[in-house]
């Protein structure tokens, strides 16, 4: 068992290192860092001894976690166009990084998302380190954990957010508090978002169900923004 925990560790000393890459390094080799970790991880897990279906990538598992990602994107897919019809709400899907050409937007949505970030974080946080931590520590935990490390990946992306922010003169990240502010809430919020993807990935079995609704929050967040603001154009 110990080497496995020897395995844990690794996994998120690797996690911690592509996580941060975005500060130090960009262009070149960076964009394919976390999809080659990715397959690190899947690769070393199947070394420690866990199968596919501990994985949630078992082939039996597949078709229910289509099902089950399909029924998510739909849903997200509804409440995001009655959002944006709506006019009390719309403006709230018209995020401002998403200002861009439609071609340019779908580039993001269909691809760069799915590769650069759904891939890593879904056989990170939904798949490797929940079936590792799930064998010595029970589905409860595994699942809090992960979560709750899914929710503190994500502290630089939020310190970029609301370091870009200061450079636009937002009233966001315009101070130390502020930034803490914005931070916290990104932890608490994609804490709890990482408890639901992965409460999915258990119930359907399959790492395609927690993806299917962990793209539908990004990739059509992405895309109804673009239309909002190429409608306004």
């Amino acid at each position: 068992m110990r080497h496995r925990w020897l395995f844990l560790l690794a996994a998120l000393a690797m996690l911690a290192g592509v996580n941060v890459t975005p500060l130090f390094v960009s262009g070149g080799l960076a964009p394919f860092i976390g999809p080659a970790v990715a397959v690190v991880l899947l690769g070393l897990a199947r070394s420690h001894g866990l199968s596919w279906h501990d994985l949630g990538f078992a082939r039996e598992t597949w078709r229910r976690g289509a099902l089950y990602g399909g029924v998510a994107i739909s849903l997200v897919a509804l409440v995001y166009t009655v959002g944006a019809l709506l006019p009390m709400t719309s403006s709230a899907f018209a995020d401002v990084r998403y200002d861009m050409a439609l071609s340019k937007a779908l580039l993001l949505a269909l691809v760069l998302i799915p590769v650069h970030t759904i891939l890593i974080e879904e056989i990170a946080f939904r798949s490797v380190l929940p079936a590792m931590l799930r064998g010595r520590l029970g589905t409860a935990w595994a699942i809090g954990l992960s979560s709750a490390l899914f929710g503190l990946w994500h502290i630089v992306p939020a310190l970029r957010l609301s370091t870009q922010n200061v450079a636009l003169g937002s009233a966001v990240g315009t101070d130390v508090r502020a930034q803490l502010l914005v931070v916290a809430g990104t932890v608490l919020f994609t804490g709890l978002a990482g408890v639901l993807l992965s409460e999915l990935r258990r119930r359907s079995g399959s790492v395609l169900a927690s993806a299917g609704l962990h793209w539908a929050t990004n990739g059509l967040g992405v895309l109804v923004s673009a239309l909002l603001w190429a409608a306004a154009a």
